[in-house]
């Protein structure tokens, strides 16, 4: 009989988008006769997987306070030895990385279990820019290319992971360090954008796989509910621009939707969700805000009657959001500086190339003007499906 595998996966959480997108690769690699163990770092658990909790809330929170000052990636020391301990005992035949920031595992003490005892095989998929940079998870917005070749005078501290002393150099050698020495790993990446930034950095000499996040097609597929507009008060005679985001921060383009809300017309409305309480006081009379929904099938009811899905982000190495949108035969506008503009082509939406308020409206009104098929989108996005994404994942467990 065929020994059963045993994959490892790790991330900081199990729920929102990279928690996701790591069970449900899990859940299929369980139904095809893996052995799975999910290890996260904060959160919630994933009740249909066996997920375990690396660290405890005090120990994250000592964490952030020493990140705050430079020290990223070195605390919950104990932690991450407990994680190494339960490693040992499981012996898998595969770890599978994501999201290994957020201040719950220590690098130093991962890594060398990686590089000097573990001898199977790795897979890590990179979610954003941060394992080959000095600090930041993302760059594009400053436009700052120092990570080809050494991170110093950071122009991001003060975004996640925030900090008040610039390490950036150190911690830059430090990881370069500690991530090229691993043994039997693939990297993967869920753009060519992304593949293409990894391939000038320091992690250029591993294999690089290029595989798409996906998405269950059964839970967001066009459904017209018109009772979603009354549950969250949006007016049934307004045309509905619709923006999505887990945290709207500066590069998610918030600012765009606000300058957007100036000139609308009166039968137009923007609706946002994912927006914080602070967030949404701020909102003109004109823009609808809705905190974060884990809801799926109400967010595929938005989704549906929006005339248009407005991704304005600067930098994403993919964009969930754009496909679900797409997938429920929304056109979609988004921003070229990243990868969603390789999710899509003329037939579903356009990608804009300047980046005001005016520009995406006048992109906007263009779309309105080619009355896309909303059958035809949804089909175009059926090459994103969660079962094409999983399997060539899996398909890279049993390579040689």
């Amino acid at each position: 009989m065929k020994k059963k595998k045993k994959v490892v996966y790790i991330n900081v959480v199990c729920n929102g988008s990279t928690g996701r997108i790591m069970c449900d690769i899990a859940k299929e690699a369980k139904n095809n006769g893996y052995e799975t163990y999910c290890f996260y770092g904060r959160g919630i658990a994933n009740q249909e997987l066996n997920c375990i909790k690396i660290d405890n809330k005090l120990s994250i929170l000592f964490h952030v306070l020493i990140s705050r000052f430079g020290f990223n990636g070195h605390g919950s020391y104990f932690a991450t030895k407990k994680l190494i301990k339960r490693l040992k005992e499981i012996n898998p035949d595969i770890i599978h990385l994501h999201n290994i920031h957020g201040y719950y595992l220590n690098l130093k003490v991962l890594f060398n279990y990686l590089t000097n005892e573990y001898k199977e095989k790795i897979v890590w998929t990179l979610h954003d820019c941060w394992a080959f940079t000095g600090h930041c998870s993302y760059f594009t917005l400053v436009s700052c290319n120092k990570w080809q070749k050494e991170c110093f005078n950071c122009p991001r501290l003060g975004i996640y992971p925030k900090e008040y002393i610039d390490t950036t150099n150190r911690e830059f050698y430090l990881k370069k360090k500690l991530f090229t020495n691993l043994n039997n790993v693939t990297l993967i990446t869920p753009s060519n954008w992304l593949k293409s930034l990894v391939e000038k950095s320091y992690l250029n000499n591993y294999p690089i796989k290029t595989i798409n996040n996906g998405i269950n097609l059964n839970t967001f597929k066009r459904i017209i509910d018109f009772n979603i507009l009354k549950k969250y008060d949006i007016p049934k005679n307004k045309k509905i621009l619709l923006g999505v985001a887990n945290i709207w921060e500066e590069r998610k383009g918030l600012n765009i939707f606000l300058d957007l809300a100036k000139i609308i017309k009166e039968d137009e409305i923007i609706v946002l969700v994912g927006l914080n309480d602070k967030q949404k006081k701020l909102l003109p009379q004109n823009i609808i805000g809705i905190t974060r929904t884990d809801n799926q099938t109400d967010l595929a009811k938005l989704y549906s009657l929006a005339k248009v899905f407005i991704n304005p982000s600067f930098e994403e190495t993919f964009s969930l959001v754009t496909i679900e949108a797409m997938a429920c035969g929304t056109p979609v506008l988004v921003c070229d500086m990243s990868a969603p503009k390789e999710l899509i082509n003329e037939q579903v939406g356009l990608a804009v190339s300047k980046y005001t308020a005016a520009d995406y409206y006048k992109a906007y009104k263009t779309l309105e003007k080619k009355s896309l098929d909303s059958s035809l989108i949804s089909e175009y996005v059926e090459k994103f499906a969660n079962d094409k994404m999983i399997s060539k994942n899996l398909k890279i467990y049993e390579e040689e």
